[in-house]
């Protein structure tokens, strides 16, 4: 019985995965807009990288008529002490600005910033020594103003 659910739904997810895989217009179109919205919007770095990939090649995504629009760190240095936050806070206002258009916003705000958080603490991984402590102090800080203010 088990095997029998796993095999029926193993197939739709698959297929999901697919179009949610690919940045072409002809394979996005078929997935809801709410379901591509949240698969680039999650703490992995698959879901990332799915997200930059499609930032990378916007039109192929414009039947979802989504705000790309970013203000990256808004009043915070784009870049602190020289670390390259810009595309984690472009991720982070892509997520607040797509769940206030979709009127989710507050069912998701704590997932987007801790997706934030994880992204910065993948721009920290290529530090060692002090220079990841500071990075990693600083993306706590970034992480904290977004949680309380964002």
């Amino acid at each position: 019985m088990h095997r029998r659910i796993a095999t029926a739904l193993a197939a739709p997810a698959l297929a999901l995965v697919t179009v949610l895989g690919t940045a072409t217009a002809a394979d996005a179109v078929p997935a809801d807009k709410s379901q591509v919205l949240s698969s680039w919007t999650q703490t992995s770095a698959s879901s990332h990288n799915l997200w930059a990939a499609a930032r990378a090649n916007q039109s192929a995504w414009a039947a979802y008529a989504f705000d790309w629009s970013t203000d990256y760190c808004s009043s915070s240095p784009d870049n602190p002490f020289g670390f390259p936050f810009s595309t984690a806070c472009a991720r982070h206002d892509f997520g607040y600005r797509n769940y206030k258009d979709a009127g989710t916003f507050g069912a998701n705000k704590a997932r987007l910033d801790s997706a934030f958080y994880e992204d910065l603490k993948r721009v920290c991984a290529r530090y060692s020594g002090a220079t990841k402590s500071a990075c990693n102090s600083t993306a706590w800080t970034y992480y904290q103003a977004v949680k309380v203010f964002g």
